[in-house]
């Protein structure tokens, strides 16, 4: 029996999984009819999945742990039931910007994280920088980046709230003079003429998990066969994106209005890792831009929940080991388990890690015998140990 689900996105390069899971035919190999809602903004997704108007939501990775910490929106619990996504993003600053850091002699080489921080910082003026949410990895891996890089007075930076299709209209309008998004809006700003592309997240941290599959707590286990159902289109999706060849039929399914309504060629940057980062035509690669499920990527890491959890602690003053124990909780490496075992997915056989250890792909322990950790490291070279 066919059975309907309804699903939140964000038009964004890593709502990829559920769009593909519904055009290509994996949601109906299940029995699932995926009805997929477009929404404008991260808080009206996270309001529509607590009030019970859509049943799971492509949702920012910290959302759930700042729920279960108090800090976000209604009441109620948000369980994250799988991984969708790891990097994604882009850090572009205004033309403005781009011409002081180029005459101090920064070359936009689009990798080298502590150079970039460094020459950004060294220009001795407020940033105002625009991020798509409060809790989200953009803000996390913000704050990081520029402490890591020499940031000593916190009054020289202003995190504003700019949902991802209005950031490119930002930073024209002035109101910002940076930002921290997902693709396809960097880019957006380069074809506008307003923006340069300064780094991809991943040269902060590779690996860093972007999107999760969430669900309002105790969802998947009171309705556990639509679970597996949405879990299992979602895995084939994913291993589908991950084939190189299929991205471009990706980007011409997402390019249409209902998606996110922009060219293809703007989409197929972010899942190709090939930019055009400046109005000046420059290129520049990165191959480890945007993944869905090569090495263990679905697998929702309880000790990526942890690291989320102790940078926001950090930030709001909270107690730290207290606000892991409790973030980590829901990331539901259970029901993940549960639902994709059958399937072959990789499933490792611990589900906490040193979250910053793997500086190489790394074989791992699995429930199969061995899975292939792909590359997690901090710029810096920072790891972070959840028991410690």
């Amino acid at each position: 029996m066919t059975l309907t689900l309804k699903a939140g996105f964000l038009p964004l390069t890593d709502a990829a999984p559920l769009i593909v899971a519904r055009e290509m035919g994996f949601a109906a190999e299940e029995d699932l009819e995926l009805d997929l809602v477009k929404l404008p903004s991260w808080s009206v997704m996270r309001d529509y999945l607590m009030l019970g108007m859509i049943d799971a939501a492509h949702l920012l990775s910290p959302v759930p742990v700042a729920k279960a910490l108090g800090l976000s929106g209604p009441e109620g619990r948000i369980d994250a039931i799988a991984a969708m996504n790891t990097g994604g993003n882009v850090i572009g600053v205004s033309a403005a910007i781009a011409e002081e850091m180029r005459a101090a002699g920064h070359r936009f080489d689009f990798a080298d994280a502590r150079a970039a921080g460094e020459a950004l910082l060294a220009l001795g003026r407020p940033l105002r920088v625009g991020v798509p949410f409060p809790f989200s990895m953009h803000a996390e891996l913000l704050y990081y980046w520029l402490e890591r890089c020499g940031l000593s007075d916190p009054a020289m930076l202003a995190v504003n709230t700019v949902p991802p299709p209005l950031m490119a209209d930002a930073l024209a309008a002035g109101e910002i003079d940076a930002f921290c998004v997902g693709e396809p809006w960097g880019s957006l700003s380069v074809e506008n003429g307003v923006g340069t592309l300064l780094l991809p997240t991943s040269a902060i941290r590779r690996s860093a998990i972007e999107k999760v599959l969430a669900v309002r707590g105790g969802w998947a286990d009171d309705n556990s066969d639509l679970a597996e159902r949405l879990l299992r289109a979602l895995w084939r999706a994913g291993t589908w994106l991950d084939r190189p060849l299929k991205r471009a039929t990706a980007a011409e399914i997402m390019s249409r209005p209902e998606y996110l309504d922009l060219p293809v060629n703007l989409i197929e940057r972010g899942l190709n890792g090939s930019f055009v980062i400046s109005e000046m035509g420059e290129v520049r690669q990165d191959p480890h831009f945007l993944t869905f499920q090569e090495g263990a990527v679905g697998f929702p890491w309880r000790s990526q929940a942890s690291w989320i959890a102790m940078r926001i602690a950090k930030r709001l003053g909270l107690e730290e080991a207290s606000a892991i124990k409790t973030g980590k909780s829901c990331f539901r490496t259970d029901i993940y388990r549960k639902h994709l075992r059958e399937l072959g997915a990789d499933l490792p056989g611990a589900s906490e890690k040193l979250e910053g250890a793997i500086s190489q792909p790394t074989a791992v322990p699995s429930e199969r015998g061995r899975v292939i950790l792909s590359p997690d490291h901090f710029f810096d070279g920072q790891v972070f140990d959840p028991e410690s």
